[in-house]
């Protein structure tokens, strides 16, 4: 259920899970004549801070576009970096998600990657399983078509009858809520292959600020354009009250 804090002088309705295309890394980084490899790894500050404002406003699960299912096709040296980032990153970032209660999910196809990486990200999510503050989830190697590929095989292979609520429950992120609240940074206006199930009835923001850029004040600006919207999910306001629950099943 979103809840009414105050981030300063105005109340705002905080939604209780925030999703979030981090567009715009390589973009800033070649405006500053860097590699691209620098604005991911510039990144990585902003996805801190933004995990530390969703902590301190009352989020309760924060899901990150970090690598799609479509990314195997840029440059070859950029890949590599990317995923040599997800493991330093892992490395260093999970003593202090243990200490501030956040609870990692990688969520996305393993299969395909290194056993190396695939270690480091059970024992990253094994590390932080008791926390409860903040849930994570990292969707890498993730399509929002393969996702509903992968759960439609799921209920094939155990000849269960595909419906609305059973494909849900084994769509990769049925451990959470669906979004209330969908950002995407970077200028764009898409959805790009992200939880395309799963935002559904989501509010969409978009913002002109490349991701590295991305600070408190624009997060509040989308915290508080959330909060003057009326959501309806596709009924009458005087109904939203019963009809809540096709945000999806919680466990948060």
């Amino acid at each position: 259920m979103n809840k009414r804090v105050s981030t300063g002088p105005i109340d705002l309705t905080i939604p209780n899970h925030v999703a979030i295309v981090m567009d715009g890394n390589g973009r800033w980084a070649q405006q500053r004549f860097m590699p691209r490899v620098a604005g991911h790894k510039k990144g990585v500050d902003a996805l801190r801070r933004v995990i530390k404002l969703c902590s301190a406003r009352g989020v309760k699960v924060l899901t990150v576009f970090a690598f799609s299912s479509e990314n195997w096709a840029r440059p070859a040296d950029e890949v590599a970096y990317l995923m040599e980032l997800l493991t330093f990153v892992l490395r260093r970032e999970v003593p202090k998600m243990v200490a501030d209660g956040v609870q990692l999910h990688v969520v996305g196809e393993r299969a395909h990657l290194s056993d190396r990486i695939k270690q480091a990200l059970a024992r990253s999510e094994q590390a932080t399983a008791h926390c409860e503050r903040l849930v994570l989830n990292v969707c890498f190697n993730y399509g929002g078509r393969w996702d509903m590929v992968q759960a439609a095989q799921q209920l094939a292979l155990a000849n269960q009858p595909i419906t609305e609520e059973a494909l849900g429950q084994k769509l990769a992120l049925a451990h959470v809520p669906d979004p209330d609240l969908m950002i995407r940074t970077g200028g764009e206006q898409r959805l790009s292959n992200f939880l395309m199930w799963q935002c559904a009835y989501s509010e969409m923001f978009f913002s002109e600020v490349l991701w590295p850029d991305f600070d408190a004040a624009h997060f509040d600006a989308a915290l508080q354009a959330y909060a003057s919207r009326e959501r309806r999910f596709g009924t009458l306001p005087d109904a939203v009250g019963s009809t809540a629950s096709v945000a999806g099943p919680s466990t948060v």
